[in-house]
């Protein structure tokens, strides 16, 4: 898989977690797939919203937020400023965020200097091992893991210590930091557990150690996940549980309690792990939120993909294509209709959008998903994707809802979905099923052959 797909896994995939793990906070375990026996795929899915603070479906808490001020801060100014950062927090925290956490809000309420307010607070209540600096570490991770693993856990331990006074909770962030580092460069997280414990202070090893080994559960747990060890110790156990992020992040929300954390920690490790393509892209698509104190910015998925690739080093390209000819809508198979990107732009508004390219900003409709396919050879999750966008149509279709399918051009990747649809729900051949749309859409295009294989594949298990 592409570096540039898992870390835009990790960054997309925390804020999912956050979103998605929001409006079960502080519930009772299990509510998650009561609510939600099997995959909610139609016009109303899991991103449900709700909660004690009325979120809204797909909208991130102050995990993402602060999560947000860090990459920004990491941005700005070419690496880790103590004393910047810290001063984003302080505006943040006195916009009155509708959730932050006790421990964060004394520290950065203080009016103490960025260097002495979290040492202050840990000295005077001797509290100070939550979780709430491991919730924002994986901006940061991102930025460190191209420095290696010395850099990486040094700055996951500075950047704790803002507003975390007890060492144990910056030992966490700097094992999470040293996972998702081997995770981004391709490894397995779950292997390097130990080497991670390693870099741990010697008088932390140990708990480190019990609640990160393979045998452990949420279980043995001492505390309530809303400290620093069972948080990233349940999202390690999801992880080594969770057939694909999906299942991941259901495992630690199931979980209850401080489930948005939780989940926000697991779905950066996850995102790493199997990339963004493995997301569901009816989660990612309406994942976003504003940062108090900081404008009136929405962010949404395009935004963290392109934060993800400026965080590891690239280019924040533009998404926004301006106007271009349009083409579409058109009907090409049954409820099934096809255009590029400004054609389906500005259709109708009671059309079910399947985009499969980024945009600058979502349409207008009610109902779209974007899913994650690069008109490349990179696209190492393809068979993935493909079945969750097709999986997405066919609930979407049960419901009675039209269907715009649209790429940039709407041509290689418009045709790979519509392709696909008739190989597995029609049972056509590849090559029957081509023809099939090559005479209805006549901007099919051929050339991505990754494409067509792929197609092949999924012809294979329909069979």
């Amino acid at each position: 898989m592409h570096r540039s797909h898992r870390v835009a896994g990790a960054l997309v995939g925390s804020a999912v977690g956050d979103a998605l793990g929001a409006p079960f906070e502080f519930g009772p375990a299990g509510e998650f797939s009561a609510r939600f026996p099997v995959p909610a795929r139609g016009a109303r899915t899991e991103m449900c919203g709700g909660g004690s603070l009325g979120w809204e479906p797909g909208e991130f808490t102050d995990d993402t937020q602060m999560a947000l001020l860090v990459a920004e801060s990491l941005l700005e100014n070419d690496g880790l400023d103590e004393a910047d950062l810290f001063g984003r927090f302080v505006r943040w925290a006195e916009a009155e965020p509708p959730d932050i956490g006790n421990q964060t809000r004394a520290v950065l309420r203080s009016g103490l200097p960025w260097d002495v307010a979290a040492t202050k607070h840990f000295g005077t209540t001797g509290r100070a091992a939550g979780n709430g600096s491991l919730m924002r570490a994986t901006p940061a991770a991102v930025w460190f893991s191209r420095f290696g693993t010395t850099a990486t856990a040094d700055a996951a331990r500075r950047m704790s210590a803002l507003t975390h006074g007890d060492p144990a909770a910056g030992e966490g962030c700097a094992i999470f930091a040293e996972l998702l580092r081997v995770a981004l460069n391709g490894g397995d997280p779950l292997t390097a557990v130990p080497s991670a414990v390693a870099l741990v202070a010697e008088e932390h090893r140990e708990r480190w150690a019990a609640v990160l080994a393979p045998s452990w559960a949420p279980a043995d747990a001492t505390e309530s996940n809303g400290a620093v060890w069972p948080t990233l110790g349940q999202a390690v156990w999801a992880l080594r549980h969770g057939r694909d992020f999906a299942e991941v992040l259901r495992l630690v929300i199931d979980l209850g309690g401080d489930t948005d954390t939780v989940a926000c920690v697991a779905g950066g490790l996850a995102g790493a792990v199997f990339g963004m393509g493995g997301i569901p892209s009816r989660w990612a698509s309406v994942v976003h939120g504003r940062v108090p104190g900081h404008g009136d910015r929405v962010w949404r998925v395009a935004d963290l993909q392109q934060l993800a690739a400026a965080l590891d080093g690239g280019v924040q390209q533009n998404y926004d294509p301006g106007v271009i000819p349009r083409i579409g809508p058109t009907k090409v198979l049954p409820g099934i209709w096809a255009a590029n990107l400004d054609g389906a732009r500005y259709s109708e508004t009671d059309f079910a959008v399947i985009s499969l390219c980024r945009l600058g900003e979502p349409f207008p409709h009610e109902l779209q998903r974007m899913a994650y396919i690069a008109d490349n050879e990179h696209n190492s999750d393809l068979d993935v994707v493909l079945a969750d966008v097709l999986d997405d149509m066919a609930a979407l279709r049960a419901e009675g809802h039209r269907l715009l399918v649209h790429c940039h051009g709407g041509a290689s990747r418009t045709g790979l979905v519509l392709r696909g649809w008739l190989v597995r729900e029609k049972r056509m051949s590849v090559d029957e099923a081509t023809a099939y749309v090559a005479d209805r859409w006549p901007h099919l295009g051929l050339w991505n052959v990754s494409f067509t294989a792929a197609l092949e594949r999924l012809a294979a298990r329909v069979r």
